[in-house]
């Protein structure tokens, strides 16, 4: 949920990948790089076939590097280096573009429905907040997203669009649990600025009690003088704000982002594991393309 939103690897801002580490249900979608004519088809289709496979037009990997909360409202943080894959796709359903990997439903030029996921890591023990609790397992989440173009970057400078995703959460071990519900309204911003890419995000995100509860209640049993009993009711979730800028050269691609989080008026801003209510992340990526 909350902690470590992101969509899946895709061929936009390829650093709301590192799964582990953007904390965000925002995606900066800094746009693909512009096709060459050499690289599409004579027949007009649009359509090209790398390696005999229609719809796949990139593949790549490279390495970022990513600094983050354990969890929304963690004073722990981490660094990491991690991999970072690039899929450019573009078939009749399945699609892995700037606008993340999903299954399309419904497209038309204004209105799209896809399925869309999320990711979020683990926290292991290290994090004083949750001293003496179990750690938090990565969850999955899966639901519709509904897209609406508000201005088109076909025909205009920007490009703007509304996303709506609803999504399901579920714990990711042998014996799966719920772990609510999560929606994360937003507005995604493109602007090209010359070779680079700028991509702003913003929104609120609201969740149910029982994704509240799993990163932010206390149990009787694991309370304590500097920690008491506590229990998160659903509702508002905070907001998040996130700019990225990126660049393809040949056939290299860099990429970064930086997203303020906020936590204020949060329901669970008062549980005793909220140790920040704002803070600041970000990373860099590296990756080399083949097209």
């Amino acid at each position: 949920m909350l902690p470590a939103r992101l969509r899946l690897p895709s061929a936009g801002l390829l650093l709301a990948v590192f799964a582990a580490g953007l904390h965000a249900p925002l995606h900066a979608q800094t746009a693909l790089p512009a096709k060459d004519a050499a690289a599409t088809p004579e027949d007009g289709s649009g359509s090209r076939k790398l390696f005999g496979i229609e719809g796949l037009e990139g593949i790549g990997l490279g390495a970022g590097v990513v600094h983050f909360p354990a969890y929304r409202g963690a004073k722990t943080t981490k660094t990491m280096v991690l991999p970072v894959p690039y899929l450019h796709y573009e078939g009749d359903f399945f699609k892995s573009d700037k606008y993340g990997m999903r299954g399309e439903l419904f497209n038309n030029d204004r209105i799209e429905l896809s399925i869309s996921a999320s990711l979020s890591p683990p926290t292991r023990g290290n994090v004083p907040e949750r001293a003496g609790m179990p750690d938090l397992k990565p969850t999955v989440e899966l639901g519709p997203q509904l897209d609406f173009t508000l201005i088109d970057g076909k025909t205009h400078p920007v490009n703007l669009r509304l996303r709506l995703p609803v999504r399901q959460a579920f714990t990711v071990e042998r014996s799966p649990r719920n772990a609510g519900v999560v929606f994360s309204p937003n507005l995604n911003l493109d602007v090209p600025l010359g070779q680079w890419n700028l991509g702003m995000v913003a929104g609120p995100i609201f969740a149910s009690r029982k994704q509240h509860a799993y990163f932010y209640d206390v149990a009787p049993q694991y309370a304590s003088a500097s920690r008491p009993a506590y229990q998160a009711s659903s509702g508002y979730s905070g907001s998040q704000l996130l700019f990225s800028l990126s660049r393809k050269y040949r056939n290299v691609w860099l990429g970064s982002y930086v997203r303020y989080d906020s936590l204020h008026g949060a329901k669970f801003a008062n549980s005793p594991l909220v140790a920040q209510k704002r803070y600041v992340t970000g990373g860099i990526a590296l990756i080399g393309i083949y097209n």
